[in-house]
């Protein structure tokens, strides 16, 4: 019995380690590299409606597909890390996480428009939080399992970049935390 409790005890311990890489699914969302266009093609499910804060209404316009190696040569190095690979940039270290001034954070990579600066919040995490996007449709959500634990993951519904993670641990209003990374942004006046 005793060698029995041994094993599954090192067997546990070698899932833990090593279960994330061994098993299928058990980490971040698998993305198709190389993918330049819709499963469906080129057409209107390429097309999407997005807000515009800029024009105070509602825009179409298309999805934008690159290959990663494409993102590569137009990013830096950290931002294709978090937008492409699902990084996460270090707390306090970001350009916005403590950034005050008025106006729009839209995705580095296409220009999306994500977040106004009426939205942000102080939330003492090192990172970028707001409690609500410009509109849900300008940003998409899905379930990410990496790191032995649920979370939801947010991206940009243009591009499909990784931005980081929703909690409902924000302010009372909305209840919704955007912990989104710097890295993943820019900002217009």
């Amino acid at each position: 019995m005793k060698i029995f409790r041994y094993l599954s005890g090192g067997i546990l311990l070698i899932f833990l380690l090593f279960g994330a890489v061994v098993l299928p699914g058990a980490g971040a969302p698998e993305q198709k590299e190389g993918t330049v266009s819709s499963p469906e093609g080129e057409g209107a499910k390429d097309e999407i409606q997005l807000y515009s804060v800029e024009k105070r209404g509602w825009i179409m316009t298309r999805k934008i597909y690159k290959t990663a190696e494409e993102w590569k040569r137009l990013l830096s190095p950290e931002a294709y890390h978090v937008t492409e690979k699902q990084g996460t940039e270090r707390a306090f270290s970001g350009a916005y996480w403590d950034h005050h001034e008025k106006g729009v954070y839209r995705c580095i990579r296409c220009g999306n428009d994500l977040f106004t600066s009426d939205t942000k919040f102080e939330s003492g995490t090192g990172w970028p939080s707001f409690r609500t996007p410009v509109s849900e449709k300008n940003i998409d959500t899905r379930i990410d399992r990496s790191l032995f634990r649920e979370r939801v993951e947010v991206l940009c519904s243009r591009c499909g970049a990784h931005l980081g993670h929703v909690f409902k641990d924000g302010p009372k209003l909305a209840g919704l935390r955007y912990c989104i990374n710097s890295v993943a942004l820019m900002f217009g006046k």
